[in-house]
């Protein structure tokens, strides 16, 4: 984003330094150019005497600020809590606590979306509309409808001008993360762009409801021959990437004992049912939903569960899902080494540098959990063991991990109310063990041969012309390398300071050498002041001593703000 972006949105910007300042962020916009964008009249009430916002932990406060900026933040943070592996924990369980609810728009508003976006009036559409809507978040809001021939649906129609702000933030955060690089890096955030970046392809993802629409095709496609499990139909011929339509299908919370047991269900056979079919999507399919809190999963009289809103999901490839199913083997074997090449497998780029350590703090984690039951251990404590792990190996692995743990630890803990004796292992045990077997079909295993063979014969004929263009740059001498220094940029900052303090003495002296001078010298009376001193020698002790309070001030000011 450049100047003239930033120019337009320059409330916005404001706004946003404004909720960051509320909340006791001042050092990110005083250490950082954010700081020229806000006037010096506003700067002073930086220091607040009853300091409110400071009662509250730094990671309480993030919270808050998200919340005050709005959809785009509020989102962005959801996101985030999926990925502990960028954040802190204690971040993690504020962000976690967001609820995305805002108060609905007008029904007039949305009746006007849905015509414009279809194309059809209202009643060539259904013969039925709810205006009240069902439910509202940020991105948009659910009403209820009956097509035209009686078939009942919901409509998803997203928040009028959301788009638009949602992509003015994004501009914004990527211009404020520019300015803040150096300072995010000090304070230990060092891909703070690629967050950002990350964070971009999942909400405009959001954003297009085409996207969530071929998600459920996808789905339904998968699990069409099962009977337990049932995803609803979305009808593509009423939808666009600003309206979707879906089948309405009703039942009870997956969390609503009570009427389970009316309709003579066992709660325990849903919390079993509903694991496996999680199961069934990470290990199987390597696709899964991966937002299963309760009030997007639900149960039929008949027992089947079905699934609701595919904005988000998560997906992981042959090779991460057989590495990940040898995780949970390894583990229920005993077997520390096991997990530890499985990990490594799994793992993008890493630092291990001592194998034999690695298994060791693996072998700990082992013997605490692989035999416990929900009521003993969970997977969430599990996942914050394996997250201190990555942190102190410095392993990077797919995203599609953290939501996975993110999904068992939520059905984990509704299995923990409604089933105590469910026991996680002994239903991840039989999914791990049989991919593990079908990772050693012939078929898969002349694919890996044909995938390492191709790697081989790439390897081999780049290679030579890798070196044949190393060693012409050798013979030109025109050897190229980029060097990034960090942390000066405080020092730079502070001498820039110092400068400008330099220059303004230097200025001072001057004027009163200048003044004094001139002082000695005989002028007309009609060019004479007070005590007989010429105008132009009071002049320039009248400046010089401005200078000088201004220069009093900016070192006094500085001092009370440091």
């Amino acid at each position: 984003m450049g100047f003239n972006t930033t120019w337009r949105n320059l409330g916005r910007l404001r706004q946003i330094i404004a909720v960051l300042v509320k909340y006791g962020f001042e050092d990110l916009v005083a250490n950082s150019t954010l700081r020229n964008f806000v006037p010096e009249n506003l700067r002073i009430r930086w220091l607040r005497q009853d300091k409110p916002a400071l009662q509250y932990t730094r990671w309480e406060r993030i919270r808050m600020a998200a919340e005050e900026l709005g959809p785009t933040f509020v989102k962005m943070a959801q996101v985030l809590s999926n990925r502990p592996d960028i954040i802190p924990e204690p971040l993690v369980k504020e962000f976690e606590k967001l609820q995305d609810r805002v108060p609905p728009f007008s029904s007039e508003e949305a009746i006007s979306i849905l015509e414009y976006e279809t194309g059809q009036p209202l009643g060539s559409l259904f013969e039925e509309f709810n205006p009240v809507p069902m439910a509202s978040a940020s991105i948009g809001q659910v009403h209820k409808a009956r097509l035209i021939g009686g078939r009942d649906v919901v409509v998803k129609i997203q928040r009028p001008g959301i788009r638009e702000m949602i992509e003015r933030d994004l501009a914004l955060l990527h211009e404020i993360v520019r300015r803040a690089d150096r300072y995010l890096k000090k304070q230990g955030i060092l891909n703070a762009q690629d967050i950002l970046a990350a964070f971009e392809k999942s909400i405009l993802k959001e954003l297009d409801y085409h996207n969530e629409a071929r998600n459920m095709v996808r789905f339904r496609e998968l699990y069409k021959n099962y009977r337990n499990f049932y995803i609803p139909k979305p009808y593509r011929e009423y939808s666009t990437d600003k309206v979707l339509v879906i089948e309405y299908v009703s039942g009870c919370k997956f969390t609503d004992v009570k009427q389970l047991r009316a309709w003579g269900i066992d709660p325990r056979s849903v919390v079993v049912n509903g694991f496996q079919i999680y199961l069934t999507q990470i290990f199987e399919f390597g696709i899964f939903h991966a937002d299963p809190h309760p009030g997007n999963v639900l149960v039929r009289p008949d027992s089947t569960i079905c699934l609701l809103d595919f904005g988000m999901v998560g997906m992981l490839s042959r090779k991460d899902r057989y590495a990940f199913a040898n995780v949970f083997v390894a583990m229920a074997s005993n077997d520390a080494r096991m997990m530890a090449n499985n990990l490594k497998r799994l793992a993008i780029e890493d630092e291990i540098h001592d194998m034999r350590q690695f298994e060791s703090d693996l072998q700990e984690i082992i013997d605490e959990y692989a035999q416990l039951s929900v009521a003993e251990g969970s997977l969430a404590e599990l996942t914050a063991d394996l997250q201190q792990i990555f942190k102190r190996y410095r392993m990077v692995v797919p995203p599609g991990i953290f939501l996975i743990f993110r999904a068992l630890a939520i059905l984990e803990g509704i299995g923990r109310i409604m089933y105590p004796d469910f026991e996680t292992y002994k239903y991840v045990k039989p999914f791990g063990a049989k991919i593990l077997q079908d990772q050693w079909k012939p078929q898969n295993v002349l694919s890996e041969v044909q995938y390492r063979g191709e790697q081989v014969v790439g390897f081999l004929s780049n290679f030579p012309l890798e070196v044949r263009e190393f060693l012409r740059i050798a013979r030109k001498g025109r050897f190229h390398m980029e060097v990034e220094l960090q942390g000066y940029g405080y020092l730079l900052k502070k001498l820039d300071s110092l400068t400008n303090r330099l220059i303004f003495t230097f200025i001072i002296c001057a004027l009163l050498i200048g003044a004094s001078i001139l002082a000695t010298v005989s002028f007309p009376p009609e060019l004479r002041g007070a005590y007989g001193l010429p105008v132009v020698s009071i002049f320039g002790y009248v400046t010089a001593g401005c200078l000088f309070i201004i220069v009093l001030y900016a070192i006094i000011r500085r001092r009370i703000y440091k």
